[in-house]
């Protein structure tokens, strides 16, 4: 384990500190997440009881294998907390990128559904302004993709469709294709987020804003919890 995924692990094992019996919790999608639940897993087979929500397959057969009692939201509509990664925070706001694991659809709206959004990073992901390394991902339905792309390209963007390890295009856990889209440092993350709203074609992106209760950073000098300003 190199020394960035070892501050990986500490946030994520902070947050994870965070979790009390019976809770019913979110389960996020991505690298830092998967650190999550790997310790989740053992605090359940040391006795704790809960249930997770997962936010994608791969999420939810992670938690089967490790012995988490798993479920959906419509058996449980509202959650004590979610757990999950960022691809950016800004600072201050404590607004998101998130995406890049291909699961931003089911994470926004299991975010949505917990009273607690916890956020785990090391502190490579912390930036004065979104977009400032990393792209918007964007879910757009297949049939007429190309048509959803133009109208991203008038925002601004800068579009690749993503693809997978084969080369093939990426299908998310919904059946949607994911645009990736480039602004660069976001001037007014409200303004973009309403904008990408309105374009028909579009089912979900990856602005997560004013959704993060608190962040938690793993970094050289130890772990950080920040809160929105």
């Amino acid at each position: 384990m190199d020394a960035q995924e070892k501050l990986k692990q500490t946030a994520a094992e902070t947050a994870v500190a965070l979790v009390e019996d019976g809770m019913i919790l979110g389960l996020g999608t991505g690298s830092t997440s998967k650190l999550a639940v790997d310790a989740l897993g053992k605090r359940v087979a040391g006795g704790l009881r809960v249930t997770g929500i997962p936010t994608s397959e791969f999420t939810g057969q992670q938690a089967r294998a490790l012995g988490i009692p798993i479920s959906t939201l419509d058996e449980h509509p509202e959650l004590a907390m979610t757990i999950d990664g960022a691809d950016e925070v800004e600072l201050g706001t404590l607004n998101l990128i998130k995406g890049r694991g291909g699961a931003l659809l089911r994470e926004k709206i299991v975010a949505s559904a917990g009273k607690r959004l916890i956020i785990i990073v090391d502190e490579s992901k912390l930036v004065d302004r979104l977009g400032s390394h990393f792209a918007v991902p964007v879910e757009v339905v297949p049939f007429g993709w190309t048509s959803t792309a133009r109208k991203l390209e008038a925002l601004g963007a800068k579009i690749t469709l993503r693809t997978g390890a084969d080369g093939k295009t990426y299908i998310t856990d919904g059946g949607h294709y994911i645009i990736d889209c480039g602004f660069g440092p976001i001037a007014s993350p409200d303004k973009l987020e309403a904008e990408l709203n309105r374009v028909v074609g579009v089912v979900e992106h990856g602005l997560f804003l004013g959704m993060a209760s608190q962040v938690i950073v793993a970094g050289q000098k130890g772990v950080e919890v920040l809160k929105p300003r």
